[in-house]
């Protein structure tokens, strides 16, 4: 499964075991907290997640215990349960569900982490050792079904709504995956085929966190509602403008080695609109050409098509299509009020504008 901010397989993650959260972790997501007092809270959310993530994969079984924390101990940006704690700033930040709220959304995604590692047969996450290649793939399927377990049982004592929104999370989830899988049907364009994926698989989860942040916070339904559909959007954005980085960045800005997605041969929104094109110039025919052999496992060719998005029309439309995203997002916002809250996540949507350009 693909996640923004650079945490697909093989990312580089923040390395080694967390401590307290940070500002470079507001950094690492392009986030800017012009207020003090907003910042103060943000990290006290983030430091009190960091606990009680551990309490809740701890189990009877060591074995469990120490499967369950690989991931947690692994590090990430958390980029979820920061979307509740600034959701939670249109009410009441320091309500006693926001955390317990945080905590369901990062064990929901560190679940899909598990199962994802399996599928795409990963040996390295966030720097360390994949839990399937540390242990089996039945271990880190099931390590991942514990975390889902744990999640709805915190999820619980929230009340059912949190119970109903944390489950049709993970069937939106299930659902982007097996289309994923299953790939675009005949007939369907690949293109919104692609875009409703990332909508399920990774939007759908930042617009609960936002969501929750909003409902625990006891904020007001029309906020919470605006918070919902930001979430959502700027999860799209943020996994879009990952794609561009894979093709454009000539770092490892996006988490991993650039060309990673094109060399496996991974459809992303750049080598969908060179594939649909119908230029009839001698670059874009020829990359076209190249595209539809697969997997660049050729580091001649990888290299020659790698050179060839880079000019080509599909990237530009693509970054226009990031952009768009990002604007959608800042609009979602218009029903919050103004202030340093609604300013921060603003700040978001100019980051992937900017990342991209």
């Amino acid at each position: 499964m693909v996640n923004p901010a650079g945490e697909r397989s093989g990312a580089s993650g923040s390395g080694g075991r967390r401590g307290r959260a940070s500002t470079s972790q507001f950094g690492a997501v392009g986030l800017n907290l012009v207020d003090p007092r907003v910042e103060a809270s943000v990290l006290g959310v983030l430091d009190t997640v960091e606990v009680e993530l551990r309490a809740s994969v701890a189990s009877a079984d060591p074995f469990v215990t120490e499967a369950a924390r690989h991931l947690v101990e692994a590090g990430g940006k958390r980029f979820r349960p920061l979307l509740v704690a600034l959701g939670a700033q249109f009410g009441d930040p320091s309500g006693p569900q926001v955390v317990p709220a945080a905590v369901v959304m990062e064990l929901t995604h560190l679940a899909t982490l598990y199962h994802d590692d399996v599928m795409d047969e990963a040996a390295v996450r966030r720097g360390a050792p994949s839990a399937n290649s540390r242990w089996t793939n039945s271990v880190a399927i099931l390590v991942g079904d514990y975390l889902f377990a744990r999640a709805a049982d915190i999820a619980a004592d929230l009340g059912p709504e949190a119970v109903r929104l944390q489950a049709r999370t993970f069937a939106r989830l299930v659902h982007g995956q097996i289309a994923e899988t299953v790939g675009p049907r005949a007939g369907d364009d690949p293109v919104a085929h692609y875009l409703n994926v990332i909508a399920e698989k990774t939007g759908s989860l930042i617009a609960t966190s936002a969501r929750f942040g909003g409902m625990f916070g006891g904020a007001p339904v029309e906020h919470v509602e605006a918070l919902a559909g930001y979430g959502e959007t700027i999860g799209v954005a943020f996994q879009l403008s990952d794609d561009l980085l894979d093709i454009a960045s000539e770092s490892v800005q996006s988490g991993k080695t650039p060309g990673t997605d094109l060399r496996e041969g991974v459809p992303t929104l750049p080598v969908l609109y060179a594939r649909a094109a119908d230029d009839s110039d001698a670059s874009s025919m020829r990359l076209r050409e190249i595209l539809a052999t697969g997997p660049l496992t050729d580091d001649a060719l990888h290299a020659e098509a790698l050179g060839l998005l880079r000019e080509s029309p599909a990237l530009k439309r693509a970054r226009e299509t990031v952009r768009s995203y990002a604007e959608d997002a800042r609009a979602r916002l218009a029903p919050l009020p103004q202030g340093p809250s609604r300013q921060a996540l603003e700040s978001l949507c100019d980051y992937i504008a900017d990342r991209t350009s």
